[in-house]
């Protein structure tokens, strides 16, 4: 078995984050800890990756159904929102989490229709 830097260095930046966040919700600052999962970590990664291999079109693609992904994190959002008072945590995360992965299959169907 070979030692992955790259996988390493992945794992070592979820961490921090994991750290950082943790470390905001303790603080007077808690609101900032839903800002910090939004740092485009993984964008960055799949934008170079795409752009170097598929070119500027596709990143350009890339980017475009990026935006549309806004939505479905949008309606994750509005659903814990909605719920956090009406249902215990467990379940306001699980039900909220299940309305993303509808609106992401909306997307992800949506998306065949509109550049296809």
């Amino acid at each position: 078995m070979t030692f992955d830097l790259a996988l390493a260095g992945k794992a070592l930046l979820g961490a921090l984050a994991v750290l950082l966040i943790s470390l905001l919700s303790q603080s007077r600052y808690f609101v900032i800890a839903g800002l910090v999962p939004l740092f485009p970590t993984f964008a960055l990664l799949a934008h170079y990756i795409v752009g170097s291999e598929r070119g500027t079109l596709a990143l350009r693609y890339t980017a475009l159904f990026g935006l549309g992904s806004l939505l479905p994190y949008a309606v994750y959002l509005l659903a814990v929102y909605a719920l956090a008072e009406r249902l215990s945590l467990p379940l306001t995360l699980l039900s909220a989490t299940a309305c993303w992965a509808v609106a992401a299959g909306l997307l992800l169907w949506g998306w065949q229709y509109w550049l296809h």
